[in-house]
């Protein structure tokens, strides 16, 4: 019983820290490349989250399964190897089912590969523990990317387009914030979700002194 409840509060402390306490963008701010690129619309975020997680996934449990094999002066050059195959699976996929996201989403999806997120994902986690619990780290890490992206995206599809996943919902004589369709427009809606966030989940900075 005691082992159970062990395994089950790691699970959580682990889901905890990839979804908030330590979710990739808004409090370790990494993958912000990515997010402001292809945040203008819905259905781009949606896809390269999940493009991510799966990514995260893949290469993080490979990883895991063969970390007592990798010699340690070559381990990020096996990571790469890993990553690159699955990014490469994904770009295909997009490319055969859906050639119009895949287009949107240009040299963005192959930049995965480069994503300070999986490669540290494979190093910080995946090459330290089993199986079991980097399949949650990978998840829970792929998903707190995925839902921050949506989140940012829905906002700059609204104002910039005024549609959601393409539907018109802003009434007639709405005038488009084309900055929000932009990269600086991007910035700032994630750099204002990335506050809001820090407050509700209370992570601050260490003030010195």
């Amino acid at each position: 019983m005691k082992l159970i409840r062990l395994k089950y509060t790691k699970w959580y402390a682990i889901s905890r820290d990839g979804l908030f306490k330590n979710n990739p963008i808004f409090v370790m701010v990494l993958g912000i490349c990515s997010a402001l690129a292809v945040s203008n619309r819905v259905e781009n975020a949606i896809a390269m989250g999940l493009g991510v997680t799966f990514v995260i996934m893949a290469s993080s449990m490979s990883t895991s399964f063969i970390r007592k094999f990798i010699p340690s002066k070559v381990r990020m050059v096996t990571y790469m190897v890993l990553i690159s195959t699955f990014v490469i699976a994904v770009d295909l996929f997009l490319q055969a089912f859906f050639p119009t996201i895949s287009k949107a989403l240009g040299a963005y999806v192959g930049l995965i590969i480069t994503n300070c997120i999986v490669m540290g994902r494979a190093e910080a986690f995946a090459v330290k523990n089993p199986v079991r619990f980097t399949l949650i780290d990978a998840i829970t890490n792929g998903l707190g990317y995925t839902y921050v992206l949506v989140v940012v995206a829905a906002i700059r599809e609204i104002l910039a387009f005024g549609t959601f996943l393409n539907i018109t919902i802003m009434p007639d004589g709405w005038v488009n914030w084309v900055v929000m369709a932009m990269a600086p427009g991007g910035f700032f809606v994630l750099g204002v979700f990335v506050w809001i966030m820090r407050v509700v989940t209370k992570t601050y900075e260490e003030q010195e002194g």
